[in-house]
Formats: structure tokens, sequence, C-alpha cells
């Protein structure tokens, strides 16, 4: 099992003019966006692929500094399905793929480790539920290798998540929930 990080968005909601990349904005506890995401992630699994437009600057030295390995995805203009292909592309021989989100820093390790072993355990597709919706991350089997490579567009996975049926993984964990979508969706404390 292998995850996969998606920091290659442009985070055009969070803002328009592209001044401040929301992956790098400051928790309230110290760390970034991005590298609370990460260190979840990684503590859940032993590779973590975190695929990003560039390989070069701040967001990638963050990501590097975490233990993930890069996948630049020069299709990420693309939305988010393509950015999942490139992830999946650099990890083709994987027995499965934990797709996590890098503007979701409050997802509990717990959480990631359940939705992992759903998988080892056979499912196909596992997801996360609490108090019955449906959240994030999402994790695939490589019998759904084919399907993932044909992504595209921002829709991501989800049309895999409609025609196939996904183990729900019940947690105690809101996190599932939260994103950084806008400068609001950032807990108090920050700019």
């Amino acid at each position: 099992m292998i995850g996969i990080l998606l920091a290659a968005g442009q985070g055009l909601r969070f803002d328009p003019d592209r001044r401040l990349n929301k992956l790098l904005q400051t928790l309230p506890d110290g760390p970034l966006v991005a590298e609370a995401s990460a260190r979840t992630l990684c503590a859940a699994l032993p590779r973590v692929l975190a695929v990003v437009r560039d390989v070069r600057g701040p967001l990638a030295d963050c990501l590097r500094n975490v233990g993930c390995e890069l996948v630049p995805c020069r299709q990420a203009g693309q939305g988010m399905g393509a950015s999942l292909v490139c992830g999946v592309q650099a990890s083709r021989d994987a027995a499965g793929w934990l797709v996590a989100l890098a503007d979701m820093p409050f997802v509990q390790v717990d959480t990631l480790r359940a939705l992992a072993q759903a998988i080892t355990r056979g499912a196909g597709v596992a997801a996360p539920y609490c108090q019955g919706r449906r959240g994030n991350p999402v994790a695939f089997a490589a019998g759904h290798r084919d399907r993932l490579l044909q992504l595209g567009g921002d829709e991501g996975a989800r049309a895999l998540l409609r025609h196939w049926p996904v183990e729900q993984v019940v947690v105690p964990d809101p996190g599932i929930f939260r994103d950084i979508d806008t400068p609001g969706d950032l807990p108090t404390g920050n700019p």
C-alpha cells in the first residue's frame, strides 16, 4: 500500500490571485497545512508519494523534508484526476493506494491505518465514514489500477466511488470532513 498525497492543485478558492498558497499556511500548532497532512500520511504508511506541480520551491522542500517522494505532474492544471493519474503511474506495481489531500491536515493517523487495513483485508475501495457521512481520504486496491489511470478532470475518483462497492470504514474522526479551501477554513490564529 502506497500513500499518494495530492498537492498539485492551484488553490484558487483560497486565493484567486495566487499570491498565497494555502498549503504553505501555518496552523495554530505550528506546522504548515501540507506538512501536517504529509506527516500523518507518512506515519501511517512506509512509502508516500506527493504529487506536486514543481519539485523545486517551498512546498516541494516541505514535503521532501517530511519524507515524501516527489512526483511532478505537468498536467495538474487539468484537475485532481490528472494528479491522481500521475501518482498511480509512478507506483504502478503497488498493492493499493491511499489517496489523501494535502489540504486536509486534520485527518487522524488511525483513520489512515484503518483504510489501509481494509484494502489489505480484501476491500476494493475503502472510505471513512463518521456519523453516517462519507469523508476523505479514500483507498483503492490494485484491481482498480486501470480505472484510476483513466481518470481526468477535477472530479478525481468520485466516479469510481459511484460505480463500485465501497467498504465503509467507520471512524470517530471529524477530520475526514475538514479541508482548507478558503482563508475562513483555517483555524483561528492564522492571518
